[in-house]
């Protein structure tokens, strides 16, 4: 009986199984029938044969006589694979597409995980302590400002707009530092944000909290991020 093709593998990790059957990736070094010691996003295994057949093609000489067969290549995708197991598919084909420009020979694993490593930028995103000071000091209407990245105003109003103009920055930055972390995250994965420009008439500013209001937003602000 002809083996199931579910059973092979591809450049980097399994094949991905039909639908509603899907199969974890193998962890690098194990093979089928063995228990996996981890699990890794199925995208992964997309973007390093994307970053192998880029070094392909940038690197020719150098990267054939690195990898002279497909068996070669295989196992030097798995165990890229396990190293940069920890960052998501866009980081790796970002930075991978950066050092490809900058350099003259065929990367390292490290110098990709260095590269990986300064994923903020690689997104075109400014550090927390600058995008907190940049959302600080936009003037109103917040909507009208020209950001330096969608996710910093997303993050300037998740930690609501008055607190970061009214309290220290010892309260407020957290508050920001917190919002701002899981929205680069998303970026990270592909998500797109927007700003959408305020309405051309009408009340833009809504109805002012109460102080009892303004408190207890505080204090939910400050559980959430476990002040």
């Amino acid at each position: 009986m002809k083996k199931s093709s579910d059973s092979s593998l591809t450049a980097a990790g399994r094949k991905t199984p039909v639908a509603g059957k899907q199969k974890p990736v193998d962890y690098p070094g194990t093979r089928s029938g063995s228990t996996a010691p981890g699990v890794f996003e199925p995208g992964l295994v997309d973007a390093i044969n994307q970053v192998f057949s880029e070094f392909a093609f940038a690197y020719h000489n150098q990267f054939h006589k690195a990898y002279p067969d497909q068996a070669t290549i295989n196992i030097g995708k798995e165990y890229w694979l396990s190293c940069l197991a920890e960052f998501s598919p866009g980081q790796i084909t970002r930075a991978a597409r950066k050092l490809v420009k900058s350099s003259e020979y065929l990367p390292t694993v490290a110098a990709l995980v260095k590269f990986c490593e300064s994923g903020l930028e690689l997104f075109g995103l400014p550090s927390p302590r600058s995008a907190y000071l940049e959302a600080c000091r936009a003037p109103s209407p917040k909507a009208a400002f020209n950001w330096s990245h969608p996710a910093v105003y997303q993050a300037g109003k998740a930690s609501d707009w008055f607190i970061l103009a009214t309290e220290p920055e010892a309260v407020a930055f957290p508050i920001f530092d917190y919002n701002y972390q899981q929205i680069c995250q998303r970026v990270m994965h592909g998500e797109e944000f927007a700003v959408t420009p305020p309405p051309a008439l009408g009340d833009r500013h809504g109805r002012k909290l109460s102080a009892a209001e303004r408190r207890e937003k505080m204090r939910k602000l400050r559980e959430q991020v476990g002040l």
